[in-house]
């Protein structure tokens, strides 16, 4: 929702659906509840108004997009900030597991959730199904990774090739050398490699390419198999490098720090 571009899916997926092009029960479609709609009483009209911006019957995925709460869709003061006290995230979950009953998603899950925030939820009737969470070689989360894997929570890789636009650095994982060295062994590329190191976690990886080209060398990544060796030099080149920090929550006096948003 937050990304405003649900509705311009929406008409391309119109488009496919009616010209046959592809069938609703060949694609997995995933939203997400924005901060400002995680009251009780706004989490089924968040997902209506997702489901007609994508004129779907259903989603096949939805999560919660953050562990925090808002008045406003973009917050510009501390009274625009809600703490988790007066909407605790156990509440909004409460309202997502009555959206899959209701059959307005088949599966739910979160986003950007620490472990201790995951524990909360899994306290619940229902627990979540995925945590879409930032992975690559430069922030690889070991410990995240294996707490999901052990309590059947799927892991989602975003920014598998390492959020660059979020930070300033001079290079992107990339130009790093072990990883191009490790391309030139497998004669593919480096985004390639990045890719397929996250699928070698049993992780679902979701790259972002607008171009054609690009979108095809992703796809292809799954042909790409990489060894015990070339897993354990990546293991090595982690920098603990977390880039979307959602710092834009973070506010002189406010309720939200980095700290308690990460649980560390």
């Amino acid at each position: 929702y937050i990304y405003k571009n649900e509705k311009e899916i929406g008409e391309a997926l119109h488009y496919l659906f009616e010209n046959k092009i592809v069938e609703r029960n060949e694609l997995f479609i995933t939203s997400k509840l924005w901060n400002d709609s995680h009251h009780p009483s706004e989490v089924e009209n968040a997902i209506r108004k997702t489901l007609n911006n994508l004129q779907l019957d259903y989603l096949d995925l939805y999560l919660i997009h953050w562990p925090l709460a808002f008045k406003t869709e973009n917050p510009k003061s501390v009274d625009d900030l809600i703490s988790l006290e007066t909407i605790p995230l156990e509440s909004t979950w409460e309202s997502m597991i009555e959206l899959k009953k209701k059959g307005l998603t088949k599966h739910i899950g979160v986003s950007n959730f620490s472990i201790p925030k995951l524990n909360l939820l899994m306290k619940l009737s229902v627990a979540p199904e995925v945590n879409q969470i930032e992975l690559h070689p430069y922030f690889q989360q070991k410990k995240m990774v294996e707490f999901c894997q052990n309590n059947k929570i799927i892991v989602t890789a975003y920014s598998p090739l390492g959020s660059r636009h979020l930070i300033n650095t001079d290079k992107s994982i990339t130009e790093n050398s072990v990883i191009q060295t490790i391309a030139e062994k497998h004669r593919c590329t480096t985004a390639q490699v990045l890719l397929s190191w996250g699928m070698a976690r049993n992780t679902v990886v979701i790259p972002k390419s607008v171009t054609s080209s690009r979108i095809e060398e992703n796809f292809l990544s799954q042909t790409i198999q990489l060894d015990e060796e070339d897993l354990k030099t990546i293991e090595q080149i982690d920098k603990n490098q977390r880039n979307a920090k959602g710092l834009f929550a973070v506010m002189p006096n406010g309720y939200y720090t980095y700290e308690n948003i990460w649980d560390e």
